[in-house]
């Protein structure tokens, strides 16, 4: 280690660690009465705090008591949706999309856009998440906030068919500018919508575009059984053959959801030609009641990583993927019949490395390790909620809550210490937000900025 002072020392934590000699495996593993050396934004080292007591730091955090673990990723959301919390509630998926969301999100504006990701950013960074895949509308404006406030993202301006070459040129143009933008922490995707709202030749030529640019690409694909049965009836092929048919599984390819993934798909999502992962946010397929869960047990049979996410606000309530975490393990528990699967320490590595995985950087983040970006966060577990400690990889999944997280660093910048927001004003966003909500859910000009009919 370099003789001048580290940038930030964090000491008497119990630290988590993966093994990635045996990563099929899915160790992870704990050391306790650690420390964590953070040097230039990258962790130089994980040692001992009796070590770290000797070296010199400009900044020291003492987290006795708590547990320092990789941010969380939140692997496919709609950040700005913030904006719409609780405004279309228990409704099947069709009026979902067409009574409320896509009425509504046809008045969108840069501003509301802006002020909904800095909701989303906050909310977020409380709740210990340093990286997120962003797929929505201008996402220029999303980026510049991500900038500001200190996250991590990998970030898409999503398309329609219905808008023309515009729409597909718009998403190029943003992923090619702002290509790792905010001194790297921001990684792009092109982000056609979804193989029922967007062409087979559209999706073609994303595919050639992705290959020409080395872009990776962001959409949603068999989010539910009725999309793939409707797919199937209609064409003859599932979601995931077109992705197929069209080169897009060729590419480096993150898909959202997948709940209507079905056995005749996985032979295909085998041998895929790019890197290709599937996101899951099993909250909204709850709300939703679609009767299937991702098959998270059969994609990890044959290499493909399964990433944790919410999904948007809207039809998810939060942005909380601890949560998301927690719901992940007991569901596929109960959709295995298999109460050894999923265990706790498997749903941790879902959510960091397999996280990391999916949005194209594994190699950067997911583990606290010498090399790494100093993604990290300190979680609390002093409270009665989480004593006494037989488990600690169960404490930490089924007992510790997101509100446990006292401490968010991005970057090896402190974005959250002991609760307190360093880069966000939330007062102040909430009251600006407040005022333009009438005009936004406003729904009597009777537009939508897309049809949902599967």
């Amino acid at each position: 280690m370099s003789a001048s002072p580290a940038d930030l020392i964090i000491t008497g934590c119990t630290v988590l660690v993966h093994d990635e000699v045996h990563d099929e495996e899915e160790r992870i593993a704990f050391r306790e009465d650690a420390a964590i050396v953070v040097r230039d934004g990258v962790i130089e080292a994980v040692t001992t705090a009796a070590a770290a007591a000797e070296l010199a730091a400009v900044e020291r955090i003492e987290a006795r008591g708590q547990v320092a673990m990789p941010g969380l990723v939140n692997c496919h959301t709609h950040a700005p949706m913030v904006a719409l919390r609780g405004l279309a509630e228990d409704l099947p998926t069709e009026e979902w999309f067409n009574d409320v969301v896509w009425p509504v999100e046809s008045n969108l504006t840069a501003k509301d856009v802006e002020l909904g990701a800095r909701l989303a950013c906050a909310e977020m960074i409380r709740g210990g998440v340093t990286c997120f895949a962003d797929h929505y509308f201008h996402m220029d404006v999303v980026a510049d906030v991500v900038a500001e406030c200190g996250m991590r993202a990998h970030l898409g301006e999503a398309y329609f068919s219905s808008q023309g070459p515009q729409g597909r040129e718009r998403s190029v143009e943003f992923a090619l500018g702002r290509r790792g933008a905010a001194g790297g922490r921001i990684t792009t995707a092109l982000a056609p919508h979804a193989p029922y709202t967007v062409t087979e030749a559209d999706l073609t030529a994303t595919a050639e575009l992705a290959r020409a640019h080395g872009l990776p690409v962001h959409l949603h694909a068999a989010e539910n059984r009725d999309q793939t049965d409707t797919s199937l009836a209609r064409h003859g092929v599932t979601p995931v053959e077109v992705l197929d048919r069209t080169g897009l599984l060729d590419t480096d390819l993150l898909i959202a959801h997948g709940t209507g993934i079905i056995e005749r798909d996985l032979s295909l999502l085998e041998r895929t030609g790019g890197r290709t992962a599937v996101a899951t946010a099993p909250r909204g397929y709850l709300k939703f009641a679609w009767p299937d869960a991702t098959p998270v047990r059969a994609l990890r049979a044959i290499g493909v990583p399964v990433g944790l996410a919410t999904d948007g606000a809207a039809s998810n309530n939060s942005l909380d993927v601890w949560e998301s975490m927690a719901l992940t393990s007991l569901i596929q528990k109960s959709t295995e019949g298999d109460p050894r699967w999923l265990t706790s320490r498997q749903a941790l590595h879902h959510a960091t490395l397999q996280s990391a995985r999916a949005v194209g950087l594994g190699g950067d983040i997911g583990t606290l390790a010498a090399g790494r970006r100093a993604d990290l966060i300190l979680v609390d577990l002093t409270g009665p909620h989480t004593q006494p400690v037989h488990d600690l990889a169960a404490t930490l999944v089924h007992s510790a809550r997101s509100a446990d997280v006292s401490t968010t660093i991005v970057d090896g910048r402190v974005l959250m210490r002991d609760r307190e927001l360093l880069t966000l004003d939330v007062p102040a966003v909430v009251r600006e937000l407040d005022q333009r909500l009438p005009a936004l859910v406003d729904r009597s000009h009777g537009r939508r900025i897309q049809e949902y009919d599967t």
